[in-house]
């Protein structure tokens, strides 16, 4: 059993880190409080390899491993939250296409991310059929070499700026989740609408959209899988990205912990610094024990999927505990700085706010207690 990173491991990190301290945090204010999507960022994370990490490299990716991809997921949350799910909407999107398509499918629907900045959108998520995904309303009916999909998708990342879709769909609401069919929509089809980007308490720098189909036409050869196999290639995509939002929480935690450090260091009551009064000692010594934690869980979770193995339980475990603990740890840090924590001034709030929509998006804190339990009692 290895715990240290390889050297080509470290070398991503740390160019991962650069770009997040040198390009991400200078202007993470600024889109938090503009709600602006951040495609100056998004560019230069493009340019340095950082965009369309799962991507094979046959396919012009950068192909990194599962827990290289976690390695610089930390780093980019670190920097800002709301710019690493921008930056990671792309994997997300694409995973089906990686996971169930063909040959052909995947030269023809992935190989063209690697010629310029794009952006992909995963189509999962409706207004009736959020965890409850064998819920689904937006329909898929087959008409000769089309289908022509109806209803809405809701929360869709990047939506209002993605040129290609991954849509969820049913062929049989009877069916329920047996009906339930994956197809890639591409461009913006005539009969596809988008909301306005919504106004979120926290990682604003992400574009989130509603997106509404009336008749758009997909072609046959753009359905991913066969009819009916598309919860079982959702369910399989977020096992495959569960590391990833895992180790958002991670990164918040991270720099919660270390902003908490440096303040507790510097701010005297009662004539010496707080962070040599028991009670700070404490809550910073469970914020460091707590994000280790969570590290670790959820570098297995993406070391099982690099051997092949499969990842559900290990999965939740890390995307439960870990969101759970940056929630925790980002309130610490704001009680660690008092009444400065609660103003915009300074950067603990914006943490907290950041930290709680990691429970609730890519399968919920109380979801993913079902996961488990599921799994542990097979």
């Amino acid at each position: 059993m290895e715990f240290e990173l390889t050297e080509d491991q470290r070398a991503l990190q740390q160019a991962a880190r650069k770009y997040s301290r040198e390009v991400v945090r200078p202007k993470a204010a600024h889109y938090d409080e503009t709600a602006t999507f951040p495609r100056d960022l998004l560019a230069t994370a493009f340019e340095l390899g950082l965009l369309n990490m799962a991507i094979p490299a046959e396919y012009g990716g950068v192909g990194l491993s599962h827990l290289d991809q976690t390695i610089v997921a930390e780093e980019l949350s670190w920097g800002c939250a709301g710019v690493a799910t921008s930056i990671i909407a792309n994997d997300l999107a694409n995973l089906p296409i990686i996971l169930a398509a063909t040959e052909e499918q995947k030269k023809r629907l992935l190989g063209h991310f690697a010629e310029r900045l794009k952006f992909s959108s995963f189509c999962l998520t409706e207004p009736e059929a959020g965890s409850d995904v064998a819920n689904m309303q937006t329909t898929a009916r087959r008409e000769g070499d089309e289908y022509v999909i109806n209803g809405a998708k809701c929360f869709i990342t990047n939506g209002g700026h993605a040129e290609q879709y991954t849509v969820f769909a049913t062929v049989d609401k009877a069916k329920k989740h047996k009906g339930i069919t994956c197809f890639v929509v591409e461009g913006r089809p005539k009969g596809l609408s988008v909301s306005k980007h919504e106004n979120k308490m926290g990682q604003r720098a992400s574009d989130t959209v509603s997106l509404t189909f009336e008749d758009v036409r997909v072609p046959v050869a753009n359905r991913i899988g066969e009819e009916g196999q598309g919860f079982s290639i959702a369910m399989a995509t977020l096992d495959n990205s569960r590391p990833l939002t895992a180790m958002f929480s991670v990164g918040i935690a991270r720099a919660a912990l270390e902003h908490s450090m440096e303040y507790a260091s510097q701010r005297k009551t009662f004539g010496k610094p707080i962070i040599e009064h028991q009670a700070i000692q404490f809550m910073i010594a469970d914020m460091a024990m707590n994000t280790h934690a969570a590290r670790m869980l959820t570098y297995e979770s993406a070391w099982l999927l690099d051997q092949g193995k499969r990842n559900s339980l290990q999965s939740s475990y890390a995307k439960c505990f870990a969101a759970d603990m940056a929630m925790k740890v980002a309130t610490d840090a704001v009680q660690v700085y008092g009444g400065y924590g609660y103003i915009k001034e300074y950067p603990v709030e914006k943490l907290m706010r950041d930290a709680k929509l990691i429970q609730v998006y890519e399968g919920t804190s109380q979801v993913q207690r079902l996961v488990i339990a599921k799994e542990l009692f097979k």
